[in-house]
């Protein structure tokens, strides 16, 4: 049987490729409920830690499905975008940003007549991931749009929205990791936001 090498494939290429192998929105939820009823995670590396943050991000997600509400003039501008592309996005279910954001994505997505969203795990798809890095880690959720039309990636998003990403990186520059009570602020703040600032960058890839 011949094994394809994608190493030397472009971007797009790879893209086009990886897409065949993505799962919906709701296989991945399904998925990570299993991995709560299997008390494991996603992703090679498995540990007590992983599978409780599998445990409270399947809880924040049902939560977010169930009564996040996405304002009104975000959701008419995603009501009239026509482009035929797919949103991409590199994820494992341990990842707390990600619990965050896909379901504020979903709901955007359920706007659009032609936006489609897919799913790949991240620890089974190195090499998309690298091509995707931020600031030279595979920092997740990283969101992929892609062009169905010219089958190029038009843009990207992640991992976490721009706000949160410069907190990070002004705490990291000050204290040089980040200690558990930034991270606790980091969730009151995505409790307290409730989405908004990741519809408001989410808005920005189809203008």
């Amino acid at each position: 049987m011949e094994i394809k090498n994608t190493i030397n494939l472009d971007t797009n290429s790879l893209v086009k490729e990886s897409l065949s192998k993505a799962i919906s929105y709701q296989d991945y939820r399904g998925q990570v409920a299993t991995h709560v009823e299997n008390g494991t995670s996603s992703g090679p590396d498995k540990s007590e830690a992983l599978s409780n943050y599998t445990l409270l991000n399947n809880s924040r997600m049902k939560r977010l499905d169930a009564t996040m509400k996405i304002e009104e003039d975000v959701l008419e501008k995603f009501q009239q975008y026509h482009k035929n592309v797919t949103w991409l996005v590199l994820t494992e279910s341990w990842c707390g940003d990600a619990a965050h954001a896909m379901p504020v994505m979903n709901k955007l997505v359920e706007q659009a007549k032609n936006l489609d969203f897919k799913i790949l795990y991240r620890d089974e798809n190195e090499e998309l991931m690298n091509r995707f890095l931020t600031n030279g880690t595979m920092s997740i959720p990283k969101l992929i749009a892609f062009d169905n039309e010219t089958q190029e990636v038009i843009n990207d998003w992640g991992p976490s929205p721009l706000i949160i990403m410069n907190k990070t990186k002004d705490f990291k520059a000050a204290h040089v990791t980040l200690t558990t009570e930034f991270k606790k602020e980091i969730q009151i703040w995505y409790n307290q936001n409730k989405g908004k600032c990741i519809a408001g960058d989410l808005l920005k890839l189809i203008e």
